[in-house]
Parts: C-alpha cells; sequence; structure tokens
C-alpha cells in the first residue's frame, strides 16, 4: 500500500460515550483532516446484519465495505443500543475485523488529497491501526457521565429509553471492549490522557489543539 507522505495522523482511542468522536470531529475540522469514526464501521455493519438475518455472509459485508462511503455512517440509526449491541459481537469476528482494518488503514495513510491528513477514533487505533500517528490520545469520563451522555442520544431517538438501562449496557460494552482477546481497549504508555467529565466540548477541543500546535508550529 502506498502512503501519502507529510500529512497528520491523530489516533485516538476511548471507552464508549467518552467524547472522543465529538472531539475528533471538531480536531478534523480545524485542520481539515478525514475524520472517520471506526466503531460506526462495526454499526453499519451490525445494521446490516439486523437487516440481513437470514443472509448474512462474510461476503455481504466484504462488498458492503467496498461500498462504502463516509456519509453512510452518519445515519442517526446506527445509534440505537440494539445496534450497538450487535456491533459488539461483530467486532469479535476475526475475519470481518480484518475487513474493516485495511479500510481503516487506507482511510488512515492514504485520505483524499483535499485533506492534509487524518483523524481516526475508536478501540485500537493507537497501537494497530496507526502505530506511528503523529499524535495519541486516550480520552475517558467517568462511567455516570458516559451513560448520562448516551442516555441523551438515545432519548431523542426512543423516549422509553431508561437510565438504568443505559448504565448496563456501558458497562457491558465497557468489560467485552477491555477483555476481548483482539484489538482490546488498551491506554498506549504514548497516548496522552484526557479525561472529559468535567470538560465541555470546547475545553477539550482546545486542550487537544494547544497540544497539536505545539507540535505541528515549533
Amino acid at each position: 500500500m502506498k502512503k501519502r507522505k507529510n500529512i497528520i495522523k491523530v489516533a485516538i482511542d476511548s471507552p464508549a460515550a467518552s467524547g472522543a468522536g465529538t472531539v475528533a470531529k471538531s480536531i478534523s475540522k480545524h485542520y481539515k483532516l478525514l475524520n472517520l469514526d471506526t466503531g460506526k464501521i462495526y454499526r453499519f455493519i451490525g445494521k446490516l446484519k439486523i437487516k440481513n438475518k437470514k443472509n448474512f455472509t462474510y461476503n455481504l459485508v466484504k462488498k458492503s465495505i467496498n461500498k462504502l462511503k463516509m456519509k453512510d455512517l452518519k445515519n442517526k440509526n446506527l445509534l440505537t443500543d440494539k445496534v450497538a449491541q450487535e456491533a459488539a459481537i461483530i467486532s469479535k469476528d476475526k475475519k470481518i475485523r480484518k475487513l474493516v482494518h485495511n479500510f481503516q488503514i487506507e482511510c488512515a495513510y492514504n485520505p483524499p488529497k483535499n485533506y492534509n491528513g487524518s483523524c481516526l477514533d475508536g478501540r485500537d487505533i493507537t497501537y494497530k491501526i496507526i502505530p506511528d500517528a503523529d499524535f495519541k490520545f486516550y480520552i475517558t469520563a467517568s462511567l455516570k457521565t458516559r451513560a448520562q451522555r448516551r442516555f441523551k442520544e438515545l432519548k431523542r431517538l426512543d423516549n422509553s429509553v431508561k437510565l438504568r438501562d443505559v448504565i448496563k449496557s456501558v458497562k457491558n460494552r465497557d468489560k467485552s471492549d477491555k477483555n476481548r482477546n483482539i484489538s482490546k481497549l488498551k491506554k498506549t504508555k504514548d497516548s496522552i490522557l484526557i479525561n472529559t467529565t468535567n470538560l465541555t466540548k470546547k475545553a477539550c477541543f482546545l486542550k487537544i489543539k494547544n497540544i497539536m500546535d505545539r507540535k505541528i508550529y515549533n
């Protein structure tokens, strides 16, 4: 695979609902980077599985990944808890994970020419997808804060959702992400820890921007 030279590569790992996706979008917009929320790819496949229960095959996933566009990952239906649960199961499939990894790596190292680089967030980006990233961040927040954020997000889609169910779901997702055998969630030694529990979206953005500006412009 050919790699574009002299591009900015940002890698972000985080547990669910930590605010990583939001800050990744802000950083990407500011520095004109291709933004990829890698978890959305597994949600996209999870949705595909729900829609094609009887015909869900590896070849269907492969064809869908090959045709995947960034706009496909912006579908609000990907945010439901049911899709999230399917995504967590699918992310443990080695064959599917390899397909997704190849897609992620292509985005990371070969963003379109109109971008200055790439910014990917997920669970294994700092050590598996972009181990040579110029910037590595591990973004987290307290369980209570993350559950409340996800609750507000889901409430807009389903008014019957209960906070206690969301807390349980986030706990289960954490356990799954941190204990799976492949590409588990972990903080690497060279990743900068950002705790967003008491940070506004703007404050989080400025904190990361200051870190990046010191390296880019000095």
